[in-house]
């Protein structure tokens, strides 16, 4: 068992034996590459979605300095026709770039000492080779290959770590582009040498201008994961099962984690959030790193056009229309919002809907993060909003309807670029944000189905959560008993009166054209 080539199957089957939800079937796509014009696979995913447990089981299966049969028996590559023809065939050389940046003197020196300690375990491994000390490393494994006739695999974990942590650093990240480009373009060389190759980051491979540094290699994104989409994060059916075994509520872990969608994937929840609140029996933040808040927070306060909003209509429950095209891949080269959007998608902070071309905050944990990162001067009027929040939703359980009409013009005239109300839509979006604190217990749907349309907002608490329901029915420009009696004309409250023991209806109006601008309020207990 080596450090870089053929480090064995031990790592995955630490990860087998613990609480393990069968990804394996990813293994099966990347037998149908090998050996092909398609045999270049990357695959980018946020931290904490499980990019490092995906490379240690691709090492497990394709290691041949190993027996991992016994380990996947049972597991989804198991029934696959592919599974004996692979299994534990291949030398597998394992790269981990950030193991590698945190082992070396210098980052600047990085690149050239990857290949060094490579090339001395290759040594070891292959003495018959003349040279390697002399040899940069796709020669070495031409060379090895050259001797032995048996192909290569070639995983790297965290391939864009460099790009993160060297991100001015533009020379040392052209040698570690020309590096990757010696071991995977296209030709002969790479044919003879590569059977397959997997890469995993953070980011998409690095684009300059329009073109990707590594134009060889099949990518899935968060933009687009395509037929991996399954394997992002968890699914829905998945975290149902766990929620069974583990004994934990299936409503509350889609409240917490849930909200990532694709084409193929409609919910897809964040894999390492799910197993911390099953360790743990307990829901909550577990997006707990303070760098990654650091970053937000420096993220959504550059200043750009439009930047600065867009987060504020995402806080209220909006969907904020994006253009990624133009982003570059990397952490320094923005020009304009729409990059500090599309890179927000890749960290996992922000869901993407490719159809509408539409960013939102996906859940309520990831909700969390923004709130804690909306601190500071540029934020204060946002962040005093969320505080004040906590005051409105009392005030309404509690009936107060002048209460809440005094604290919503607090709220509007705190800053009106804040919330802007130009229509009901508008209005709805502002209400979601002063209402931010009801997030944490209850499901909050727009345009709730029920009766004869489509009441504007509905509160549903959670389960075991000691609070009334609420239908909100907004309006502009006339008046909130208006609001009330379309509720019971049109039956929004509906199913609601018959699952929750206690209903509050809230009418509220908002009226530009009064001389002092007003809010008005009507609350029913039902």
């Amino acid at each position: 068992m080596g450090e870089y080539l053929n480090p064995g199957n031990e790592a995955f089957r630490m990860i087998a034996e613990d609480i393990y939800v069968d990804k394996t079937g990813l293994i099966a796509y990347i037998n149908d590459t090998i050996n092909t014009p398609r045999k270049l696979t990357s695959f980018s995913r946020p931290r904490r979605f499980g990019k490092s447990f995906a490379a240690k089981m691709l090492c497990a299966y394709y290691d041949k300095g190993c027996d991992s049969r016994t380990l996947f028996d049972g597991l989804e590559i198991s029934k696959s026709r592919s599974f004996g023809t692979y299994l534990n065939k291949f030398d597998v050389l394992y790269l981990d770039i950030v193991r590698f940046i945190s082992n070396c003197m210098d980052k600047k020196n990085v690149v050239k000492d990857l290949q060094k300690r490579v090339n001395r375990e290759l040594k070891a491994n292959f003495p018959e080779i003349d040279g390697i000390d002399e040899m940069a490393l796709p020669y070495v494994l031409s060379a090895i290959v050259e001797k032995t006739k048996k192909k290569f695999v070639i995983i790297i974990d965290e391939w864009d770590a460099l790009f993160r942590e060297a991100k001015d650093d533009l020379d040392l990240q052209e040698e570690y582009i020309q590096l990757l480009r010696g071991l995977f373009k296209a030709g002969p060389a790479t044919d003879k040498t590569i059977a397959a190759a997997y890469m995993t980051g953070i980011l998409p491979i690095k684009k300059y201008g329009t073109q990707s540094a590594l134009t060889d290699f099949k990518e899935f994104t968060m933009t687009r994961p395509a037929k991996l989409a399954e394997y992002v994060g968890f699914t829905e059916l998945e975290v149902k099962k766990l929620c069974e075994k583990y004994h934990m509520d299936f409503e509350n872990m889609s409240m917490w984690y849930d909200g990532y969608s694709f084409s193929r994937i409609q919910h897809v929840y964040s894999p390492n959030s799910v197993m911390n609140a099953i360790t743990n029996e307990e829901f909550g933040n577990y997006w707990t790193d303070s760098e990654s808040y650091d970053s937000l927070k420096n993220y959504i306060s550059m200043n750009y056009d439009g930047l600065r909003d867009a987060v504020i209509s995402m806080l209220g429950g909006e969907a904020v229309r994006v253009r990624i095209g133009t982003f570059q891949n990397d952490i320094t080269s923005f020009k304009n919002r729409d990059d500090v959007l599309t890179l927000l998608i890749h960290l996992g902070y922000l869901g993407y809907n490719a159809t509408e071309k539409k960013v939102f905050i996906p859940n309520r944990e990831v909700s969390e993060a923004f709130a804690d990162a909306v601190n500071g001067d540029k934020w204060e009027d946002v962040a005093k909003l969320l505080r004040d929040s906590e005051d409105l939703l009392d005030a309404t359980i509690r009936g107060d309807s002048d209460a809440v009409a005094d604290a919503l013009e607090r709220v509007h005239d705190l800053n009106s670029s804040v919330l802007r109300y130009n229509n009901e839509a508008s209005l709805s979006s502002a209400i979601m944000i002063a209402y931010y604190t009801a997030r944490r217990f209850y499901k909050i749907i727009p345009e709730f189905p029920e009766g004869k349309g489509f009441a504007d907002l509905a509160f549903v608490p959670g389960k075991d959560v000691d609070k009334p329901a609420l239908i909100i029915e907004l309006k502009y420009d006339k008046n909130a008993n208006s609001a009330i009696r379309q509720i019971h004309d049109n039956r929004y409250d509906g199913d609601l009166k018959k699952y929750f023991g206690n209903l509050l209806l809230v009418g509220i109006n908002y009226d530009k054209n009064a001389r002092i601008k007003k809010h008005t309020c009507v609350i029913e207990r039902i």
